[in-house]
């Protein structure tokens, strides 16, 4: 039928446009009513949806849809499950990570000082951090202290903190031992332990508010300078820690091979001490040099100085009788050397070797060592000595290697390189075969200058 057929003002295309949309709107209506309204009636066999008689292509695509639907929420029910899981396991691991790590931390305090480890992301802004359940007086000794009012500006800081050696929280087992103490009470007679931390790296210790033990029935020193030579008396000291329990029995320990040779006599002053350091008929030849020949290099200004393993004080002894004072370092190794220099009328220092020298920047005119300072140190310890020993003497102060012993490669090819990078200056060298070891071990003695400028 041609357009002339149609009724006048009828648009044919119009006609079409508006049965597709009312088309349209009936399937949306119908769509519509069952996504809403099938749930309620999806378990009667007489609803409205099971009378419809619609196409089958329609009914296909609602099966298709509910079918999609069904698997959505079977597949969101597996990972609700799946998550509940993964929670339960999550819980499980985290209580066993705080199981883990409180055994670790029990067993830290417990294993030797071989398996510590440093702790080396401690904040370093805080004191207390890092050094875990503290005793009381434990956090007396590491918290910081307010100063009075007025003092922050002299001294560029408000609070004073007590220095205490960062390797005392590697052994919190030992500090926690060496801590316990009545406050105001005697000490725990524990010299052996503060040693052993000392040599830990402990150092400094904490200081401690108790009182040591005194020695029974006390004698005073004997008078100075015959102090300087003259063994003290047994009840000078407290014995507790050593083998020896009396000087008598130190002297005669010369005999006991199993004693180190280079201290062994040491505390016979009337034996080998009685003649050290007098050599001057030897002059420059041998590796015995005398304290006269060396301190004439400076014309008599040589006043104060060190003594770098001092063992039983009688370098610094030789030094007073000259109007020198020295101030001699030593460790109580199954001996009590420091209370034996104290008693001869001479400074003792308590003092590691790895620990830094307690003087202040050119201060001193000469140090001194005897086989102290020698290949037994780790080289790059003992060039940190050494660049120690160069900042605390004077511009011309004077460095007296004495017997230092190592291997004949070595002393080329390791510790003259060294002396020279550090800056020495030469001013007497002599080199000698270590006469109780092989012939491949040698003794160095050198007087070593720090330049003037």
């Amino acid at each position: 039928m041609g357009s002339e057929d149609h009724p006048k003002g009828v648009d044919p295309r119009r006609w079409r446009s508006q049965l597709k949309l009312f088309l349209l709107i009936v399937s949306t209506n119908i769509l519509t009513l069952y996504i809403f309204g099938a749930g309620p009636f999806d378990n009667n066999k007489d609803n409205w949806y099971s009378s419809l008689q619609l196409p089958s292509s329609i009914g296909g695509l609602f099966d298709t849809q509910s079918s999609l639907l069904n698997a959505t929420h079977v597949r969101l029910e597996a990972t609700e499950s799946q998550l509940s899981d993964l929670r339960t396991h999550l819980h499980t691991s985290n209580t066993l990570l705080d199981t883990l790590l409180s055994e670790i931390a029990r067993l830290r305090d417990s294993l030797p000082s071989s398996h510590a480890q440093d702790n080396s992301n401690d904040d370093d802004d805080d004191p207390l951090f890092g050094w875990g359940e503290l005793m009381p007086e434990m956090k007396v000794v590491v918290a910081p202290h307010k100063l009075p009012l007025g003092y922050s500006h002299a001294f560029g800081t408000d609070e004073i903190v007590p220095p205490i050696g960062h390797a005392c929280r590697l052994f919190k087992s030992e500090l926690r031992q060496y801590m316990s103490y009545k406050v105001g009470g005697e000490c725990p007679s524990d010299d052996a332990l503060a040693q052993q931390l000392m040599l830990k790296g402990c150092e400094p210790l904490p200081r401690r508010r108790c009182h040591p033990k005194s020695p029974s029935n006390y004698v005073e020193p004997h008078a100075f300078p015959q102090s300087m030579w003259t063994t003290p008396p047994d009840t000078s000291i407290v014995w507790d820690p050593y083998r020896c329990k009396s000087y008598g029995c130190l002297i005669d320990r010369k005999n006991d091979p199993t004693v180190h040779p280079d201290c062994k006599d040491c505390f016979d002053l009337a034996g080998r001490e009685k003649s050290r350091w007098l050599g001057s008929n030897r002059g420059w030849r041998g590796l015995d040099y005398s304290i006269d020949d060396v301190l004439t290099l400076k014309h008599g200004t040589i006043r104060i100085g060190l003594d770098i393993g001092g063992g039983s004080g009688t370098f610094g002894a030789r030094m007073r009788e000259r109007n020198v004072t020295v101030v001699t370092t030593s460790m109580n190794f199954d001996g009590p050397f420091n209370s034996f220099i104290a008693s001869r009328g001479l400074v003792p220092l308590h003092l590691t070797v790895a620990h830094r020298l307690p003087f202040f920047q050119g201060t001193l005119d000469i140090v001194h060592s005897m086989h102290v300072l020698s290949n037994w140190v780790p080289e790059v310890m003992l060039e940190q000595v050494l660049y120690d020993v160069y900042r605390v003497l004077r511009p011309g102060g004077l460095f007296w290697v004495d017997h230092f012993f190592c291997l004949g490669p070595q002393l080329n090819r390791t510790y003259v390189p060294m002396f020279v990078r550090i800056g020495f200056r030469q001013l007497r060298w002599t080199v000698g075969r270590k006469a109780d070891k092989g012939p491949h071990e040698v003794y160095l003695s050198a007087i070593l200058e720090k330049p003037m400028f």
